[in-house]
């Protein structure tokens, strides 16, 4: 099972990828004046993603979304095989910290949701 999360840690990581670059990217472009390089690079990125249609439906909407999905039903069969436990052996499962790998899971879930509520709202603000 460990290793099921591990490969969803990392998948989620590269589904969510685009869209943090994306958000990253308008972030610094607008912040920095254009002369400096880094802004140069970030404006270049927004201008790729904004030429395209499809990048901003599939890397804004369609990758987070997934990674949101993926993020709860991992987490929630995690939650369920910890809630199969004993009684008696719960207090003890309590004390051990979770893998690395559920916190990222975590992470990028959380992240996911927030990338989206980004991108939603900016799309009710137009």
């Amino acid at each position: 099972m460990r290793m099921t999360i591990r490969l969803i840690a990392g998948l989620q990581a590269a589904l969510i990828f685009p869209a943090i670059l994306f958000l990253a990217a308008v972030l610094v472009g607008a912040g920095d004046p254009p002369q400096y390089e880094l802004a140069r690079v970030a404006q270049g990125i927004v201008t790729w993603y904004s030429a395209r249609m499809w990048t901003l439906w599939v890397l804004l909407l369609m990758l987070p979304l997934a990674v949101l999905a993926a993020g709860c039903l991992t987490l929630l069969g995690s939650w369920n095989r910890v809630a199969e436990l004993t009684v008696v052996a719960r207090p003890a499962a309590a004390l051990l910290p979770a893998p690395f790998a559920t916190f990222f899971v975590a992470g990028t879930t959380v992240s996911s949701a927030a990338v989206l509520a980004v991108v939603v709202l900016h799309m009710l603000a137009n």
